[in-house]
């Protein structure tokens, strides 16, 4: 089964309601703006932005303003109720450049390089979302110029020493606690089988 498809657990979205709770608190604003966390990853007006594991949207309406209107962003969320929660965000925000889309992250679904920047924050190291599978996805939706921005919290857990390993991405930067990859322009290996 898909994450997309665990998404849509009555008992998972009850199990991570409290944690989505505290995504929105004030003290994690106060302690983590999300603006500033942004700043880490280069988003510059106008880009296609991806966005895995949006949650309840801490990073979404942000984002979408650093894109501004003649960008695009795509919130993706497997579990069902905060999708739900981040749809009504951003249309009570009026955002018509933001689709939020429930869907598993190791298979988007997204057309292969169309994507300029893919946002990783705070959704790796997760057991639902192997490196192995994630990179090679990532680096399919992105164009060749594209970057990955990895955020991680509360601990690195060797990822970024595991991104750069897998070929597909090079770092480039870190800012803001972000590490920061242009994607590899070598062959993609073979997807790992699901």
């Amino acid at each position: 089964m898909d994450a997309a498809e665990l998404g849509k657990s009555r008992f998972l979205n009850n199990l991570f309601k409290l944690s989505g709770m505290s995504m929105e608190s004030r003290m994690r604003h106060w302690l983590m703006p999300p603006k500033r966390t942004l700043e880490g990853a280069d988003i510059k007006p106008g880009q296609t932005v991806l966005e895995v594991g949006c949650g309840t949207g801490f990073f979404t309406l942000p984002a979408a303003e650093m894109i501004g209107e003649s960008g695009r962003l795509i919130a993706l969320e497997p579990l069902a109720d905060f999708a739900e929660r981040v749809r009504t965000k951003v249309l009570g925000a009026g955002l018509s450049h933001v689709e939020v889309i429930q869907r598993d992250a190791l298979n988007t679904q997204l057309e292969a390089a169309s994507i300029d920047l893919v946002l990783l924050f705070g959704v790796v190291p997760f057991p639902t979302l192997p490196l192995g599978r994630l990179l090679p996805e990532m680096h399919r939706v992105l164009k060749a110029d594209g970057t990955l921005a990895v955020w991680l919290f509360p601990t690195t857990a060797g990822v970024p020493s595991a991104i750069v390993r897998s070929g597909l991405f090079t770092e480039i930067a870190k800012k803001n606690g972000v590490y920061r990859y242009a994607r590899s322009s070598g062959a993609q290996p073979p997807r790992a089988p699901a």
